[in-house]
């Protein structure tokens, strides 16, 4: 007979199933899911889809999904770019995302993946998805997230950035511009996001009082006058936050950072879309950007009247991200090493 009273033996059985069940990933499943729960998230599903050899965003998302299913209630499942003989996650592998079909019960889709040419059979769900009408959020490399150099004759092929019979493909397509250029100096001039006046009322900007990324302004060309700005991208002389804004012309403009759009997909429905820029795992440090990221998902979501005046974006768990550079993944770590 167990010697443990009955009620501190009650409340180690409670806390272990909320442990199980605020975040879950198993040996058979190649995914991570935090449950969510309680707060103005309570019944909608977020997918989001990390793949991108650079940029970490395998360390970026499932930070992004324990806040905003801890904090805030929404169900939260990531996807990763896997070797599937080892199903450990590999962002250098650019074709096998595997769980996409979940796409199919999701609410909104949050992608930050790059060159991805994923087999017809996984990258349905995400065209299916594109025209559904439901929410769209694309970060950093998401402008040139899908590239087709093996299977040029793909009914999908489309979706690559390079053009075809959608100049600039998902990204410009979709999100509003494709990729064009570092318009600052790759790891020398970082960016500050400067909050455009027009918008300063708007409620993705509620509480959002300070940007600041290592990660580099990107060039933007393409973007629609109907795109609704909410962010510039401010070049800074330096990849510190304290670093002086550099002068001449990359700043005079300043280049579109973050904005607004909706694209109307085969069914003729609109989609809501939200494009950053900015989003490498460690621009995800800067409270502001993390802020706004879960702001823009209750708008997008139809819950903006329930955004906080100051919405809770602290960490769930350490967050230690890695430096961004190609090749520089951390190996040999599972989908299941992200549960909570």
């Amino acid at each position: 007979m167990s010697s443990v009273p009955l009620p501190v033996r009650g409340v180690a059985t409670l806390a272990l199933i909320c442990l199980l069940t605020a975040g879950s990933a198993s040996a058979e499943q190649p995914w991570v899911t935090y449950e969510g729960g309680d707060g103005p998230g309570q019944g909608k599903r977020i997918v989001l889809i990390a793949g991108d050899e650079e940029y970490r965003s395998e360390e970026a998302l499932p930070m992004l999904g324990k806040i905003l299913a801890v904090r805030h209630g929404f169900r939260c499942t990531v996807l990763f770019s896997l070797d599937p003989a080892s199903g450990t996650i590999d962002p250098n592998n650019q074709t096998n995302i595997p769980g996409l079909e979940q796409l199919a019960e999701a609410d909104m889709m949050i992608i930050a993946t790059r060159f991805r040419e994923l087999p017809d059979d996984q990258m349905k769900h995400i065209d299916d998805f594109v025209n559904s009408g439901k929410p769209i959020m694309g970060l950093r490399t998401a402008t040139h997230a899908f590239h087709y150099t093996r299977n040029k004759q793909s009914p999908y092929a489309r979706y690559g950035f390079q053009g075809g019979p959608w100049p600039g493909g998902f990204g410009q397509q979709i999100l509003g511009e494709t990729w064009i250029s570092h318009h600052g100096r790759h790891k020398v001039e970082s960016a500050r996001g400067v909050i455009n006046d027009l918008y300063k009322d708007h409620p993705i900007l509620r509480g959002v009082d300070d940007i600041w990324g290592p990660s580099d302004v990107y060039g933007v060309r393409n973007l629609k006058d109907d795109a609704q700005v909410l962010v510039f991208g401010q070049v800074l002389t330096g990849m510190k936050p304290t670093d002086p804004p550099l002068e001449g012309p990359k700043n005079d403009p300043m280049m579109p950072m973050i904005w607004l759009r909706e694209y109307t997909g085969a069914q003729g429905k609109a989609s809501p879309v939200i494009t950053s820029t900015m989003g490498a795992a460690v621009d995800l440090e800067s409270e502001g950007l993390r802020r706004l990221l879960v702001n823009a998902c209750y708008w997008a979501l139809g819950r903006e009247d329930q955004i906080p005046a100051r919405a809770n974006v602290d960490y769930v768990g350490p967050y230690e991200p890695s430096f961004f550079g190609v090749g520089s993944f951390k190996k040999g770590v599972k989908p299941a090493d992200h549960a909570l």
